[in-house]
Order: structure tokens, then C-alpha cells, then sequence
């Protein structure tokens, strides 16, 4: 699924890490919380209890609905993308697909997108999204998904933990985040015995807590072209430095 600032091309990358690291402990839970266009946890392989969580109700709706049946049309007509918009309760499943897919890059209601002439002929976006997120359908079937403030989620003991948060400074679709809880709710993670794993452009170098030190130690990093952009602006095609990072007790 296309979604702002998705990992489907570097996931093939990151989830190898991820997963080396649970099998070197014995971990069979995967937790992605923040899941948005499912491009990661659709890859991990399903030997693992794995669960899905957005704090984006229409977005979830959407993907429950079509791992029960929902199967999209060709074409939203713009009228009909902005009265979705303006009644979006009126079928949140609807309102998650239209308004992530018949939307420009991506983003949440950012732009109807519909057939356009391009350099290379015509493009239909809409047919390609909709391509796109029926190839996943059946890769997601046993993931559990939830719909909740991430600090609400609960996270089984010894769990891998993923977060591809907002990231700083860049563009987002919807909420604010508020980057300095979140630091400190994946050390409290990291001292309950999970793994956390972050995407992001950059991280704390090192943060107290409770007496002891931790950090964000950076384990990957790739250049890569995205819509997102560490400046904080959007759209066409930016080049920025992907990377992760796992939090770490320091010695």
C-alpha cells in the first residue's frame, strides 16, 4: 500500500535484523505500533505471533474489512472522495481506503488522485492502490490488530517491538506526537525485557532514567529517496539517510 514514509522497500533490509535478534532469544511475538500501510508487518514471517496496531480507527477498519471481503471499486469519483471526507463516520472502513488510496502519496486526504497523463502515458492511481493492498490481503490474514494510543498497547513479556513513529520534524497526516514520551516509554519497554526497534532519522544519543543510562544506538542505515524529508518538507522525491535503532543499556 502506498503510505507516507512506508518501509516497503527497505523492510527486506530491516526485518532480518529484527528477526535474527528474536530468534537469538527465543521471542515469538512481533509487535509493529504503528503499523499505518502494513508494508512491514505484511513481511514478517508468520511463525510469529504477530499484531498490528494504528492509532487511526478508518485506517484499521480498512484493513479488517478487507481481510473479511471488502473489495474496493476501480474509481471514487471526486465527488464522492469529498463527501467521504466530509462524513468520514459514515463507513470508516470506506473512509480509510478512500483516504489513504485515492490520495496523492499517500497521505491521509492529502489530494484526490484519480487518472492522470505523465510523461511515461497515462496513470491510473487509483487501480495501482488498489492493486497494491489486495496483494497483502493474504499476508496479514492472522495479524491481530488493535487501534490504540501505543502506550496502551499490551505488549506481551520478551516481545520484539517496532515503531515507526512520526518521524521529527517531517510532515504528518493527522496527530501530533509528542517525541519525548515516547523516548521514555521504550526504555520502560526495554527494561520490561522487549527489544525495541525505532525508524527514524535521528535519536538521543543517550537519556537518564531511574540512575542508569540508555541510548538509541543507530544498528542500520541506508540513503534512500522519499517523500518525507528531515526538513520537515514534503512531496516529490527527497533524498534523507533511513535508520534504525534499538535501545541499549549503556555500561
Amino acid at each position: 500500500m502506498k503510505y507516507m514514509g512506508s518501509k516497503n522497500r527497505i523492510a527486506k533490509h530491516l526485518i532480518p535484523i529484527m528477526v535474527a535478534e528474536a530468534d537469538s532469544k527465543g521471542i515469538t511475538n512481533f509487535y509493529d505500533i504503528c503499523c499505518g500501510g502494513c508494508n512491514l508487518i505484511d513481511k514478517v514471517p508468520s511463525n510469529f505471533n504477530r499484531y498490528a496496531n494504528d492509532k487511526n480507527e478508518y485506517l484499521i477498519e480498512m484493513w479488517k474489512a478487507l481481510r473479511h471481503g471488502f473489495i474496493p471499486k476501480d474509481c471514487y469519483t471526486k465527488d464522492e472522495y469529498n463527501f467521504i471526507k466530509s462524513n468520514k463516520d459514515n463507513c470508516k472502513y470506506l473512509t480509510g481506503y478512500v483516504g489513504f488510496n485515492c490520495s496523492y502519496s499517500g497521505k491521509w486526504f492529502g489530494g484526490y488522485a484519480g487518472k492522470v497523463e505523465t510523461k511515461g502515458g497515462l496513470r491510473d492511481y487509483q487501480i495501482e492502490a488498489k492493486n497494491n493492498v489486495l496483494k497483502q490481503v493474504d499476508n496479514i490474514k492472522d495479524v491481530q490488530f488493535t487501534c490504540l494510543d501505543y502506550q496502551n498497547i499490551h505488549i506481551l513479556p520478551k516481545s520484539i517491538i517496532y515503531a515507526d513513529i512520526p518521524y521529527k520534524n517531517t510532515t504528518s497526516y493527522k496527530d501530533s506526537f509528542d517525541h519525548e514520551v515516547f523516548y521514555y516509554w521504550c526504555i520502560e519497554q526495554h527494561i520490561k525485557g522487549n527489544i525495541v526497534f525505532i525508524s527514524e532519522y535521528e535519536m538521543p544519543e543517550q537519556i537518564e532514567y531511574n540512575g542508569k543510562t540508555y541510548k538509541f544506538e543507530c544498528i542500520w542505515r541506508q540513503e534512500v529517496k522519499s517523500s518525507l524529508s528531515a526538513n520537515g518538507e514534503h512531496g516529490g522525491s527527497k533524498t534523507s539517510v533511513e535508520k534504525l535503532f534499538k535501545v541499549v543499556e549503556c555500561e
